[in-house]
């Protein structure tokens, strides 16, 4: 038997069986790799629309809090700065009132602070 060879260009139906197959398997990928492009792309845009309003209300929440941490210290200041006024009142009132008392408390008080400050002296 002798093999017959066709001249170059001309294909037998094996060969363009075999030129459609790999054909439309690559159609085909690349409708799935598009298929699936298009669904990452989709998921991506959804999880930014619900991380936006999420990050938006921390966000709110982080400023209501640090108002009301701001609005906190104020109250306290004032409330401190108020105490501290009225045992400085409170003080200047009794020193008038009992003025011999008031020195004799200062000078034990000072004898005491004096005291200490000698024994920690001491054991240094």
């Amino acid at each position: 038997m002798i093999a017959t060879t066709k001249p170059f260009g001309q294909t037998g139906p094996d060969i363009d069986q075999a030129a459609q197959t790999a054909e439309s398997a690559l159609k085909s990928t690349q409708r799935t790799a598009d298929e699936a492009l298009e669904n990452l792309t989709d998921k991506v845009h959804d999880l930014r629309d619900q991380a936006v309003p999420a990050m938006n209300r921390v966000a709110s929440k982080a400023e209501e809090l640090a108002r009301r941490s701001a609005e906190a210290m104020r109250e306290r200041s004032d409330h401190l700065k108020e105490r501290a006024t009225y045992a400085s009142d409170a003080t200047v009132h009794y020193i008038k009132d009992e003025p011999v008392k008031a020195m004799l408390i200062a000078a034990a008080a000072g004898a005491a602070l004096m005291a200490l400050v000698s024994l920690l002296g001491r054991r240094h």
